[in-house]
């Protein structure tokens, strides 16, 4: 490379990282704790709509209500009216900051120091947006006759229920046939340094509520009740240790996980009514969700048929929630043109992984479209003193900028 390439490609580092610094700082500041955008995407339409982005917003849910049901603020922007569409998604919510005195620095006062950018969201998943929408803005600007067409869907619901966000976005595209080929969704995927693991799949989660129900009675007349927890107990130790699966060659076997059990009245001699079991699924593309109901209830119904305490008998009640599908993008287009922008940037070779959460990506993905996950480290995510290296910004947003060119300049 000639010095003056050199220069150049210096020039336009350090101009990727002001800019998307800058915006990051604009956006840390606002404490748009889920469900509430804060402004933060009218902060990005006011930008994209200067690029050239026509932009919509879409409100989902009760403006009166509280909770799950409240109204999400959703930003489905495009430039473009060709194929193929590649979409930015993420999410502006970010989750509670627990006691802010626990915090080193304000938690929605974002702070360079020590070479990190400190501010609830910096690692999930603001800093990522405001990549690439400086990655955008600078491709638009070198290339506004370039093919296909660019979109962002971004919510504010991804940390909450996730039911009035990317879901209704998506439903309301899918009825109007506006499909979205490409899917590169912000999420924090690094591990160890940035750029060294995309997200090209996640696995499916299958939650459950297994409600115990026997008799309440006196702990010393216990041939007058019905001990739900020693009814379920056989029942779960076989439960948590089943083989669901063994995985395959993108995802690790499926998973159960028990995250809390409750019985009891708080008395120490009375035999409580009722147990309640809450536990989850992480299942990969080897089992479906019918197969792991179905395992389930012939567990519970093979101990519960016969569990029978003179008259009185415990019976159970499994209530199931799916928060998601597995779903996988093999090797090619979409991974190709990260890999390849990844490794010009930061001359790293990088690894292939569905583990960790869900993502929204598993909305997106069962329309046909390519998704993968692309971000800055994770190692601080919902964490008190959540932080990103400063560095890794400008860095990103060149990664973004250079998928947008493997993709759609000839």
């Amino acid at each position: 490379m000639s010095d003056s390439n050199h220069q150049t490609t210096n020039n336009q580092s350090a101009s990727h990282q002001q800019e998307a610094l800058d915006l990051s700082i604009e956006l840390l500041e606002r404490p748009s704790v889920t469900p509430d955008d804060d402004g933060c995407q009218d902060i990005l339409s006011e930008r994209l709509e200067k690029a050239g982005f026509d932009c919509e917003f879409m409100y989902y849910g009760d403006r009166q209500a509280k909770g799950e049901h409240a109204e999400v603020k959703n930003l489905w922007a495009r430039r473009g009216t060709t194929d193929p569409v590649i979409c930015f998604a993420g999410h502006t919510d970010v989750v509670p900051t627990g006691d802010a005195k626990n915090w080193t620095y304000p938690p929605f006062t974002p702070t360079i120091a020590d070479g990190y950018l400190w501010a609830r969201g910096a690692a999930d998943m603001k800093t990522g947006i405001a990549a690439f929408t400086v990655a955008a803005e600078r491709f638009v600007a070198n290339h506004p006759e370039h093919n296909g067409s660019i979109a962002f869907l971004i919510t504010s619901d991804e940390e909450g229920p996730s039911i009035n966000g990317t879901v209704k976005v998506i439903e309301t595209l899918e009825a109007r046939q506006e499909k979205i080929t490409y899917c590169l969704v912000g999420e924090p995927s690094s591990t160890d340094t940035l750029g060294d693991i995309i997200k090209n799949g996640r696995r499916g989660s299958l939650g459950a509520v297994l409600t115990v129900t026997g008799k309440q009675g006196h702990v010393a007349y216990p041939h007058l009740a019905c001990n739900p927890i020693h009814a379920a107990m056989s029942a779960l130790a076989e439960l948590t240790s089943t083989a669901w699966d063994n995985g395959n060659d993108y995802f690790p076997a499926t998973s159960l996980q028990i995250s809390n059990i409750n019985g009891g009245t708080g008395a120490t001699n009375v035999i409580p009514e009722t147990l309640e079991v809450v536990f989850n699924f992480r299942f990969s593309t080897e089992t479906t969700e019918d197969e792991l109901k179905a395992k389930t209830h012939a567990i519970f119904d093979k101990y519960f048929a016969d569990n029978q305490m003179l008259e009185n008998k415990a019976s159970y009640d499994i209530h199931w929630k799916l928060s998601g599908q597995p779903f996988l993008t093999p090797e090619g287009k979409l991974v190709s043109a990260c890999q390849k922008a990844i490794k010009k940037v930061t001359d790293t070779d990088t690894t292939l992984s569905t583990s960790g959460g869900t993502s929204d990506g598993r909305f997106i993905a069962p329309t046909g479209a390519q998704v993968v996950e692309l971000g800055v480290r994770n190692a601080t995510i919902h964490q008190v003193d959540e932080k990103v290296e400063v560095d890794d910004l400008g860095r990103l947003a060149q990664i973004y900028e250079g998928i947008l060119e493997n993709l759609l300049l000839d």
